[in-house]
């Protein structure tokens, strides 16, 4: 499906994408006399960037599988053409690229043999376990590759400077600082620290 954009008066009173997206995807509908349908048992949409969903398909009020939905977002209040939500909806089946889904959503969705949505499950999950990594301060962490910034220069192992909730990254070659954008989702490793020990005699 492609893009659907509308103004917020379009939305039905609802303030926020995840309420309309919530709205939108919980329904019923007779075919050939049978009540289909679905809900959503969960759903995510911080910022109004990605929404993720586990809907629940229904037959005749009887629960069935749970699967994952994927809509991009589009959220512009100051749009000058009227168009200031859109969003486009996906499944799990079609491997969307956007794999933040949250654990909670994840936990709640039937086992499948499609590979598109194993594959996007298990980059979700890879995801979430590079997020909730912990680095310390004068933790020195190593990328797989050099990354190049915009004055030209590159550097592949750097040390960890908290400033608050902040993170900056001094390179030890030029006594510089960098920030790295999504960095707890980019791959890297920590460089152990060798440490001597010292033997006392008395």
């Amino acid at each position: 499906m492609g893009w659907l954009f509308m103004p917020f008066t379009s939305m039905g009173g609802h303030k926020t994408a995840k309420s309309y997206l919530d709205a939108q995807l919980t329904c019923e509908l007779e075919v050939d006399g049978t009540l289909r349908g679905q809900r959503v048992l969960a759903s995510s949409c911080p910022g109004n960037r990605v929404y993720y969903a586990a809907a629940q398909t229904l037959r005749d009020g009887v629960a069935g599988e749970v699967f994952a939905v994927v809509c991009l977002v589009r959220w512009n209040p100051r749009s000058k053409d009227g168009h200031q939500f859109g969003y486009k909806d996906m499944s799990e089946n079609m491997g969307p690229h956007e794999a933040d889904c949250p654990a909670h959503i994840l936990e709640l969705l039937s086992p499948t043999a499609n590979d598109y949505a194993r594959d996007w499950r298990a980059r979700c999950r890879a995801n979430l376990a590079a997020r909730s990594r912990k680095l310390a301060d004068g933790d020195r962490i190593l990328f797989p590759a050099p990354i190049t910034f915009t004055d030209g220069h590159e550097a592949q192992e750097f040390v960890v400077c908290k400033r608050g909730r902040s993170i900056v990254l001094l390179d030890p070659q030029n006594g510089c600082f960098y920030r790295i954008s999504r960095l707890m989702a980019r791959p890297w490793s920590i460089v152990p620290v060798t440490r001597v020990h010292k033997t006392v005699f008395a």
